[in-house]
């Protein structure tokens, strides 16, 4: 891990008996809502994925890994169980450090997931943000992202042996294109766990900053990260609009500045703070979660969105349905309905 000063220990508030579904994005929540409730779904997709061999992922790393344990990186385990304790996690999953130059975290598995760190991020990040790294894939495995993350793997394998056939590969890649919109909620679901582990939003902004710099912190400014997020969104004409549209469409992450500008609103809304001042659904409760409801806040989610974008696009069909608006009103004033 990087040096860093002492930091004094923090008291953070143990989130008793959490639901997932306190911290899931409202498209990742309604999504994995409706598939929890479709029966034989979970075990239709573990037969089908027969292709990804979860026994041979967990020996590779067993053999050319370092398990995290009180022995092995006993300051990562360290913090790895305070995470788990503040998430209220009763069964950790097994934790990894891989050898890897690049800054990343994976959580594998779907009977079993296990959760993988790469060495770049112990050594470019201090405790805080390593605590943050650790919340973000245990949100991941409590929310069983894992399972239908497989999901995604086989319909892209698939894909390629299909693509002879145009009407097959379309409609395939329809499902992907949107299983890669929830892949990225998915993620902004588990940037709010970590931040809901290390209960600091000034920690999970740095790690948002050190994954896009490469960890040049000291190089870094805040408020002008945070303005890059605010640019990007509504920076451009209607070209940009739409390259951004095409730069997402296979992005299984958000793109770094988003995440960050994402997890700063979650956090000016009060959402962060009602969860945790101890306002947050039970995981007791979760088998009563309404489908039609979490639909309805999921569909609410993307509405708030496009009604607050700044995006040039966003503008014109906001105009564009103003405009409409106002002519069915005129319309209606000339010509009322009879009954």
């Amino acid at each position: 891990m990087s040096e860093h000063d002492e930091r004094p220990t923090r008291q953070r508030a143990t989130l008793t008996d959490i639901s997932s579904r306190a911290w899931e994005h409202p498209a990742d929540r309604g999504a994995l809502v409706a598939l929890r409730q479709l029966k034989g779904f979970d075990f239709v997709l573990r037969k089908l994925s027969g292709l990804i061999n979860e026994r041979a992922f967990r020996l590779q790393f067993l053999g050319s890994a370092i398990r995290v344990d009180e022995r092995q990186f006993p300051t990562v385990h360290r913090l790895y169980t305070e995470a788990g304790t503040t998430l209220d996690v009763r069964q950790l999953p097994e934790l990894y450090v891989t050898n890897s130059p690049i800054w990343n975290a994976v959580t594998i598995g779907m009977d079993k997931p296990f959760i993988v760190v790469n060495s770049a991020l112990l050594q470019g990040l201090d405790e805080e943000e390593i605590r943050f790294i650790l919340g973000h894939e245990l949100g991941h495995a409590q929310s069983g992202h894992a399972l239908y993350q497989s999901l995604l793997f086989w319909l892209m394998r698939l894909t390629g042996a299909v693509n002879w056939m145009p009407i097959g590969a379309l409609g395939i890649r329809a499902i992907i294109a949107a299983l890669h919109e929830w892949s990225r909620k998915a993620e902004l679901s588990g940037d709010r766990a970590g931040l809901l582990a290390v209960q600091d939003p000034a920690v999970a902004l740095r790690v948002q900053m050190k994954l896009a710099s490469g960890g040049q912190l000291a190089e870094l400014d805040t408020t002008a990260f945070l303005a890059q997020g605010t640019e990007y969104e509504s920076a451009g004409d209607l070209r940009d609009s739409v390259l951004k549209l095409l730069l997402l469409e296979a992005q299984t992450h958000p793109l770094a500045v988003i995440r960050a500008h994402e997890l700063r609103r979650w956090v000016d809304e009060g959402d962060y703070t009602a969860i945790v001042s101890g306002t947050y659904p039970k995981r007791q409760h979760d088998s009563s979660a309404s489908m039609s409801q979490e639909a309805k806040n999921a569909a609410k989610s993307y509405t708030d969105a496009f009604n607050r974008s700044q995006d040039p696009l966003a503008k014109l069909l906001r105009e564009m349905g103003d405009g409409l608006g106002g002519v069915r009103d005129w319309v209606s004033s000339r010509f009322p309905p009879r009954n």
